[in-house]
């Protein structure tokens, strides 16, 4: 059975969030709801101090905590859909848990007040939805929650599955640069630009992203949880970075 996963290799990354507006295009989010972001932080102090970053997509985990404390079981994980966790957006209630619950801050309620000035949700305003933009994508499926989205749900990352679904079945990567899996790619894998991401099945020993982790050592962030992500990292730098608190001045 295929498990969906995907590298990124932070030595090749640069932050430029290429990543982070195809997401936002392919799946109709609104300013500051990123699936897709790029965390910046500083390390070390002046004068060897430097600026790095984290690109960071929802993880797919294996044993996802946002699941088991859903109160509607509308957080699930999907095995016959290569293991990714969606979010049934008939039965969510808004009401969080599973925003809490993930290690990893990724999951989005976008009723408040808005991130980005001024408020698409007023200029495109839209009956069901929480906004009607002129371009929608084609692709709608509320109970993986893909499309756009209703008031008063959580929503977060599908690994494009509206894309990957389609994909011929056994292939072990999809790939921007093979023409037969082109268009079958995840948004995010498909722009970046310096080729930082790949996507493949976890359970083919076939795949190129099952070479890249065993050959240089692929870590999952946060593995001390025991929510086991899909996504792994390469290079130096693969961790989360750990909270400091401002100095007092």
């Amino acid at each position: 059975m295929t498990k969906w996963g995907m590298v990124i290799d932070l030595d090749k990354c640069t932050g430029c969030q290429a990543c982070t507006t195809a997401c936002a295009m392919e799946n109709n989010t609104l300013p500051g709801e990123n699936w897709q972001d790029v965390l910046y932080y500083s390390e070390g102090t002046y004068p060897t101090a430097k600026l790095t970053w984290l690109p960071r997509p929802c993880m797919q985990c294996e044993n996802p905590s946002c699941v088991a404390v859903c109160p509607t079981k509308a957080t699930y994980k999907d095995m016959d859909a290569g293991g990714i966790v969606f979010v049934d957006w008939n039965k969510c209630i808004g009401c969080k848990y599973c925003m809490i619950a993930c290690p990893y801050g990724v999951r989005f309620y976008a009723d408040e007040k808005p991130v980005v000035e001024p408020d698409i949700r007023d200029v495109f305003p839209g009956e069901g939805q929480l906004h009607a933009p002129p371009y929608q994508g084609p692709e709608s499926d509320s109970v993986r929650g893909i499309g756009i989205q209703p008031k008063g749900v959580v929503s977060k990352c599908t690994f494009c599955y509206h894309k990957v679904s389609k994909a011929p079945e056994g292939v072990a990567d999809l790939d921007e640069d093979n023409p037969d899996t082109k268009e079958y790619t995840p948004a995010c894998v498909r722009t970046c630009p310096p080729k930082a991401r790949y996507f493949g099945d976890l359970d083919n020993p076939e795949s190129e992203v099952n070479r890249l982790i065993a050959d240089q050592r692929g870590v999952r962030l946060k593995d001390h949880t025991g929510n086991r992500p899909q996504v792994y990292y390469l290079g130096s730098g693969a961790d989360v970075p750990a909270y400091q608190s401002p100095k007092k001045t």
